[in-house]
């Protein structure tokens, strides 16, 4: 499973550790990644998504993860979060129909 964040796309960044001698080797810096189930108002189930503490920072404020999604670009999501943009829209357009 990549270490990529479903909403934000966060993922793994490289870098150096520098000593005070200054040598400098090779290190990763991974996100802070979460297993987190949230509350879809749309499908009325809990979601479960592989979020950063940074994602589920903009789902709350953007109001919930059914507003979060839908504002959001396909290209910008996960292919998890895609397939629950399309449950969450389609449940919605039904809804609208009816």
């Amino acid at each position: 499973m990549a270490r990529k964040c479903d909403v934000t796309g966060k993922g793994l960044q490289f870098g150096n550790n520098v000593s005070h001698a200054n040598n400098k080797t090779r290190r990763r810096f991974l996100p802070n990644l979460q297993e987190t189930s949230l509350l879809s108002d749309a499908l009325g189930t809990m979601v479960r998504l592989r979020l950063s503490t940074k994602g589920i920072r903009t789902i709350e404020h953007k109001g919930g993860l059914d507003s979060a999604l839908l504002d959001m670009k396909d290209s910008e999501l996960s292919l998890d979060a895609r397939r629950v943009k399309r449950r969450i829209a389609k449940v919605l357009a039904n809804k609208a129909a009816a």
